[in-house]
């Protein structure tokens, strides 16, 4: 199993978790997303992200925090799925944003769940590593984002565009997946 680098945490930094719930599908390893229903007060509002949320007080950990938000947000129970690993915590880069620090955890489903959508998510979907690793998915592009306009890189696959702390923990999950060369040696 992957071991991450936990960040050391600030005053005032906001405790998070993000379920990244992966399966094999008919191209491979495949992943679950959700594109953010555009809301006025959450702060990635519109953007395509993994199920997840801030830590509540009665979340025993963050592990549960990810469990919690997956089944609240898409409806999919992650409490008995295999366990795959634990990514590198990650903050957000810009200043004007919440002072969160977020634990992507990764879980191994067999089958693809029937998901529920809260009113907090607009779409979910499944993406193939096979898609996010194809030419030209990669890319650089210009987002206007909380009064900035500013270059990220990002995954674009037709109408979706990931980018911002998302495609940072998919980038790292993408390499691992690489240097690993299959779903089953992420453990």
């Amino acid at each position: 199993m992957y071991q991450a680098k936990a960040v050391a945490r600030e005053p005032g930094m906001i405790p998070a978790a993000v379920a990244i719930a992966l399966r094999e599908g008919e191209d491979g390893p495949e992943a679950l997303f959700i594109h953010r229903a555009e809301r006025a007060d959450d702060t990635w509002s519109g953007q395509i992200a993994f199920p997840g949320g801030r830590r509540e007080p009665s979340d025993p950990h963050l592990r549960a925090t990810a469990i919690r938000e997956t089944r609240e947000e898409v409806g999919v129970e992650l409490t008995d799925a295999e366990r795959l690993g634990v990514l590198d915590d990650m903050y957000p880069r810009t200043p004007v944003l919440p002072p969160v620090v977020v634990r992507p955890f990764v879980f191994g489903l067999v089958d693809r769940p029937p998901l529920t959508l809260s009113n907090e998510v607009q779409d979910a979907f499944w993406l193939s590593f096979a898609a996010l690793n194809a030419s030209g998915v990669q890319r650089e592009v210009t987002i206007r984002h909380r009064e900035l306009e500013r270059v990220f890189p990002a995954y674009v696959l037709e109408n979706r565009t990931i980018w911002g702390m998302t495609e940072r923990i998919l980038t790292n999950l993408l390499s691992l997946a690489k240097s690993t060369s299959s779903l089953d040696n992420i453990k």
